[in-house]
């Protein structure tokens, strides 16, 4: 799987990129299914560069699956508790895609036999 990262207001240090790919490792073994097509796009960054209050980083996951687009983002004060809630969130997502999948197919096949 291809990962793309983006920052946005903040400098993408090699530290912030290595914590993304070791992240973002664990979907290679969820999407292998999917074939070669499935692609990461992380963006990372601070929402202002002049608030000092609130949840001031973001961190936005876009996994591209042929015939759906999970998305996930997630604002937090620390970085990388953030990217870490973006993450819990594609991989929802990409569970419950795989799961209706399976159940397609599964449904099809007791169609077919019933059929019979």
């Amino acid at each position: 799987m291809q990962i793309d990262i983006k920052a946005k207001n903040i400098t993408l240090t090699e530290a912030i990129r290595v914590y993304i790919e070791s992240k973002l490792a664990g979907f290679d073994a969820k999407v292998a299914r999917f074939g070669p097509s499935v692609s990461c796009e992380v963006e990372v960054g601070m929402t202002t560069r002049h608030h000092k209050k609130g949840p001031i980083f973001r961190a936005e996951i876009h996994v591209r699956l042929p015939g759906n687009l999970v998305y996930a983002e997630a604002e937090d004060f620390n970085l990388y508790v953030a990217l870490n809630e973006a993450k819990k969130e594609a991989d929802r997502q990409i569970l419950a895609y795989k799961g209706a999948k399976t159940a397609k197919a599964k449904r099809g096949g007791r169609m077919v036999k019933g059929r019979e």
